[in-house]
């Protein structure tokens, strides 16, 4: 009796003891915290692609990214693409784009990764509560900037690379880094359009590595909005007139542009310019089923953000308001009286700013035309003399991927691997224009597989990146490279 319960003893403890790590994870684990370091490290060096004075750290920047891959036993090319103009007519060479590959078997299949080295503007005056260039550890957070967009995130990548080559890579892996995303990524798409039949004649899928989840719970991202920006102008008088000697006697362009832009949504957001949402693609059943199984917190949202109350009640709703339909928000007018104190002035012109995110099926010539249409016939029916000009400056197309395709698959698998979990299939509010040029221009599949969490605040003050995102996602990535391999192409 006694041989029976030793054994049922044995057996319990078998069955309750965890489950052994891979090499992989066991390397991860031993080195994270020369990874953290070297996020350090990199954090430091303060790579603002908007300030040209800079452009020498900046510079420091993709050198040191380099040479790490060079490191790993990649092959390295720094693709010069151009010059940049700046506001005084001098001209600056823009910083190099990265293009490098590890492993080169063609009977394995090919990988691309896509990240970024520069960050946003930061300062500790701006509200900070450290020094931005400087990793701070707390709470589990580490705080600076880029530690999340996208340093950390291109970090856990290469670190997931050096991982997994302990074992022998198991895909051919390139990766495109760049240093001007924050600023629109200026002479990236000619160099995809150039090196389309040479670099990335042989990549068989695309990551995007900047992107945040959800939730607490890993994401995989298979969308996003596009983004038609607008320019609406109105022109009144020669100049500025004082409100004392012409308020009441003329139209004033401000009081006509505050009317037209009154007019594109109403109280719920709702866009008013006709024939918008006739393209907009139907919500199918299955689709809706996506949303309900979601994780996701109105009640947290609303913590993060400070918002009392949202425009939809449902969670269901609520996402679908923020990444499958169309919205409308108005950004600020340009040539109004802004400062502190007060100024009696009727400005001469204005310029109001706003745009539309638009959803799959949409088109930005289309919707260009729809809404100048429709502010041209609104403003007439207001009988000004002003003189209006609506101009799109931004025309980015929305994004959408199917989640059944082999590298979905593998990023699932690889989630559930590392965290035991089901991954949430995502979509992102905003606009990722370089996920839509490289699935049209090289006509590959396109995955946003970011490890960022939901409020690690990137662009803004007190950016972080939670020291388990950073590690685990180091896991997640070296997991798909490993889960891809298995992967019919």
């Amino acid at each position: 009796m006694f041989r029976w319960f030793l054994i049922f003893l044995l057996t319990c403890q078998v069955l309750l003891s965890p489950v052994p790590k891979d090499g992989v994870f066991q390397y991860i684990d031993a080195h994270q915290d020369e990874f953290i370091q070297r996020l350090k490290d990199w954090v430091a060096i303060e790579s603002d692609s908007s300030d040209p004075s800079k452009r020498d750290l900046l510079n420091k920047m993709m050198e040191l990214t380099k040479d790490f891959i060079l490191k790993l036993g990649g092959n390295v090319e720094m693709a010069e693409i151009g010059e940049q103009e700046l506001s005084s007519g001098e001209r600056i060479p823009l910083p190099p784009v990265i293009l490098a590959e590890l492993g080169n078997d063609k009977s394995k299949p090919t990988v691309c990764f896509y990240g970024h080295m520069d960050v946003q503007p930061a300062k500790q005056t701006d509200g900070w509560l450290t020094d931005p260039y400087t990793v701070v550890e707390k709470d589990g957070n580490l705080y600076g900037r880029g530690t999340s967009d996208d340093k950390g995130q291109v970090l856990a990548l290469l670190h997931a690379l050096e991982s997994v080559n302990v074992m022998g890579l198991p895909v051919n892996v390139k990766l495109v880094i760049e240093g001007m995303e924050e600023v629109g990524s200026d002479g990236l798409e000619k160099l995809v359009e150039d090196k389309k039949d040479t670099f990335f004649s042989n990549v068989d899928y695309i990551v995007v590595t900047d992107t945040p989840w959800l939730s607490k719970k890993p994401g995989i991202t298979y969308g996003a909005r596009g983004n038609c920006y607008f320019f609406l102008e109105v022109q009144g008088s020669r100049r500025d007139l004082h409100s004392g000697g012409f308020g009441g006697t003329v139209h004033e362009a401000m009081s006509d542009l505050i009317y037209l832009l009154n007019t594109l949504a109403d109280g719920k957001g709702r866009i008013l310019v006709p024939g918008i949402y006739e393209a907009v693609a139907p919500v199918s059943e299955n689709e809706t089923d996506l949303y309900k199984n979601l994780e996701f917190s109105q009640q947290e949202m609303q913590a993060d953000t400070g918002v009392t109350q949202f425009l939809h009640d449902t969670k269901e709703d609520l996402l679908m308001h923020r990444w499958r339909y169309p919205s409308l928000t108005i950004h600020g007018i340009e040539g109004a009286f802004c400062g502190t104190g007060t100024k009696t002035v009727i400005p001469a012109k204005v310029i109001g700013k706003f745009s539309m995110r638009q959803v799959p099926n949409m088109d930005p010539s289309v919707v260009e035309k729809q809404v100048t249409d429709y502010l041209e016939a609104k403003f007439s029916e207001r009988k000004s003399p002003n003189k209006i000009k609506v101009k799109m400056v931004i025309g980015a197309k929305p994004w959408l991927a199917d989640m059944n395709e082999p590298q979905y698959l593998a990023a699932r698998r690889a989630v559930k691997r590392v965290f035991n979990l089901e991954a949430d299939m995502i979509r992102a509010g905003g606009t990722i224009p370089i996920a839509k040029t490289l699935e049209d221009v090289l006509g590959k599949s396109v995955m946003l597989l970011g490890i960022g969490g939901p409020d690690d605040a990137p662009h803004g003050q007190n950016e972080k990146i939670s020291k388990y995102n950073y590690i685990e996602g180091t896991k997640l990535y070296a997991s798909y490279l490993q889960e891809l391999s298995s992967t019919a192409i």
